[in-house]
Formats: structure tokens, C-alpha cells, sequence
């Protein structure tokens, strides 16, 4: 996978990470755990996104 398509995929996912997130937060049932959970794996990726961007212009996490 070039490097273009690895940054491609990680703004998919994060974006993914952030709807799953803006839906869960409408179920007032939500668990705390849950939502600090997907937090964590979207600040994750967008820190790995930022780290690549340095090496390569990728697309926007907006």
C-alpha cells in the first residue's frame, strides 16, 4: 500500500470513528467507557495521520 493510500484509509477510518461517536452521543444510554474508548482510537489515528502528513500531502481531516 503507498504511503498516499495508507493516509487515504486513516482519514476513512477517523472519519468513520468521528460518526460513530455523533451517533452514539445521541443514545442517552451511551457508556462513558464506550465513548472515552472511540475517543481514544480516533486521537490515535489522527495523531498517526499528522505524524505521515509531515512525509507526504495527504487529505484533510475536515
Amino acid at each position: 500500500m503507498s504511503l498516499n493510500n495508507h493516509l487515504a484509509e486513516l482519514v476513512r477510518r477517523h472519519k468513520t470513528l468521528e460518526r460513530q461517536i455523533e451517533t452514539e452521543l445521541l443514545h442517552p444510554a451511551t457508556s462513558d467507557l464506550k465513548l472515552l474508548e472511540l475517543k481514544r482510537k480516533k486521537l490515535h489515528l489522527k495523531d498517526e495521520i499528522e505524524k505521515l502528513q509531515g512525509s507526504v500531502k495527504a487529505p484533510s481531516l475536515h
